[in-house]
Formats: C-alpha cells, structure tokens, sequence
C-alpha cells in the first residue's frame, strides 16, 4: 500500500495543475502596401515563447522599435517590416519554439490574395510561404480541429472529468447520452463566452472544475462501495450533473482558446473547429476507456471493481492535489 501511495504521489506530481495551459503564439502578418507590413505577435508572460524571435522572410526586415504591451497574461508585440519583393517561397518561424511544447499560429493577410494559416509546431517551427494555398475553409478548420483536439488530450482536468463519467456509468446508451450533455452545455459557455457575452475570471473557475472532478471521484466510490440504500443523484440524473459541470468546464476551454487566439474575419469558423476538435478527442477518450474496462472484464472479471475503484481513488487524489493548489493560487 505504502508503494501505491508514493506511485501516485509522483504520477500528481508529473501531472501540471494548470491543465488547461495550451499557450501556443499568435502571429498576424497584415500586408499594408507593396512593401510594407504590419506584424502583431501575442504569446503568453508564462511561456518561454515570449522570449522566442520571429525568424521572419530573408528578403525582409524591421523598420522602426518594436512595440511591447501587456494585454491580461499576454506580452503583445507590434511592428512594421518592409520586404523587397513579395514573401512567397520565403521561410517564416518562431526560433525558441524548438525548445518548447506549445504551438504557433501564424496568420498572413495579402493585399491580392487569400488569406493563409500556418501552424507551426517544436518539430517544424519554420515553413515555407507557398503562393498556391488550401482554401482558407480547409486550412483554418483543420488547424483548428487539430488544437482543439490536442487541448483535450492535454488538458488533463477534462480528460480526467469525461473518465469519472465512463467509470461512474455503467451503461453505453447512458454514457452517449451524458457526454453528449457534457459536450452541449460546454459549447454553450465556450461560444458565449469568446463572444464576449460571459466571463470568469480563470482562477476561481480552475478552482471549481477540481473540485467538480473530486466530487465526481467520491460518488463513484461511493456507488462501487454501496454505502447508500438509494442512488445518489449523478446516478440517477448522471446526463445533468454532467451538463452542469460541463457550464463550468466550457470557461475552462474558452480561457484555452482565448490563449490561441482566433483569425478575426473567421472566428465562426474556427471556433466551430475548436469545439469539434474537443469532441473528437472526448470520444476518443470514451472509446479507449470503455475498451479497457471492457479488456479487463474479459480476462479478469473480478479485477473490474478493483480496477476501477483504484482509478476513481486516483482521480480523486489527484483533483484534490488540484484543489488545493489553485484555491492558494
């Protein structure tokens, strides 16, 4: 037992508390003349991005002082470059990025041409500027897919959250039913809120969502341990605590998606990317859940119980470590 604690004691550890801390940079590039270019670039006060350089085309370079502001927890820097000639063929990068987990976005706005989304990733964080690109539908929905399905992935609180729901449901109608609660009540909070029309501050809303997953970690046990006569309400109305929690969650992946940034003449469009990219990533995670339950119900049915009382007790310590760290801010 002593080993199982120390084991999981490191696995909190591992895990950053700040989960929804998807910090890619942002850079615009808006063409104003023949020659002549505005560059806005945001990247987050905590990420080692802020201390990256733009590695921008060879054909061109820097007139004037950057310009530096701090906008919330973003270091926003703006300036003005002049190319001679055009920029198509040329490289454009973020050098630091290398050295980091987070990603770029870099959005290109031509006088005479489509508008262009490169994201840049630590594996290849310069591209090349082609003259024939995707449709701007392909490329900003895929680029968005794409972050949106990774932010699930790495924000371990939601990830924790959609497998409480797997292990405190035994049904599969139940569970599609309460995902797709989940998924309606989040979407509700994250559009409302990157229009502008709700807001949080992140702290509190961080502190809550910890202890949302705690309090979905003791009614599991408490279901699998069958300390009451009378089902609790997650298991009677599991699909409505899981879209009240999923409110509370949607603040979560806004503040995620506030960080990205999104293209302002495509907003819809990439936020509709976003959240379909977080439901891809959700359903995988109940799929891979579900598998494994599955698996170990197939070869050892009487280590299911175990395994998922080990599971709700893991996710339980590790939500309270959360707890606590955020509520001390």
């Amino acid at each position: 037992m002593t080993r199982l604690i120390i084991a999981l004691w490191l696995l909190i550890m591992a895990i950053p508390a700040h989960a929804d801390e998807l910090r890619p940079a942002y850079i615009e590039l808006n063409q104003k003349s023949q020659s002549g270019w505005d560059i806005v670039w945001k990247a987050s006060a905590q990420s080692p991005l802020a201390e990256g350089q733009i590695h921008l085309p060879e054909n061109c370079k820097i007139k004037g002082e950057p310009q530096k502001r701090f906008d919330q927890n973003n270091i926003i820097t703006r300036f003005f470059m002049t190319c001679d000639g055009d920029i198509f063929n040329r490289s454009i990068g973020l050098n630091g990025l290398q050295y980091s987990k987070s990603d770029a976005l870099v959005r290109i706005s031509h006088l005479h041409s489509k508008i262009q989304i490169i994201r840049l990733t630590p594996n290849a964080y310069n591209a090349i500027i082609e003259p024939e690109q995707q449709s701007i539908i392909t490329n900003v929905a895929s680029t968005y897919i794409i972050l949106g399905f990774g932010h699930i992935l790495e924000g371990y609180d939601h990830l924790l959250f959609v497998l409480a729901l797997v292990l405190l449901i035994p049904s599969l109608r139940l569970i599609a039913w309460t995902v797709t609660a989940f998924t309606l009540a989040h979407s509700i909070t994250l559009i409302s809120t990157t229009l502008g029309y709700l807001s949080l501050p992140s702290q509190p809303v961080e502190t809550v969502i910890a202890l949302s997953i705690l309090f979905l970690a003791l009614e599991i046990i408490a279901a699998i341990k069958g300390t009451s006569d009378q089902q609790r309400l997650s298991e009677r109305y599991p699909w409505l605590v899981a879209f009240l929690f999923g409110l509370l969650h949607g603040f979560g992946f806004a503040g995620a998606l506030a960080e990205i940034g999104l293209p302002p003449d495509d907003m819809p469009l990439a936020l509709l990317s976003f959240n379909l990219g977080v439901e891809l990533g959700q359903l995988l995670i109940v799929i891979i859940a579900l598998a494994l339950l599955r698996f170990v119900g197939h070869i050892k049915p009487k280590f299911t119980m175990p395994v998922r009382l080990i599971l709700s007790y893991t996710i339980g310590i590790i939500a309270t470590y959360w707890f606590i760290e955020r509520l001390l801010g």
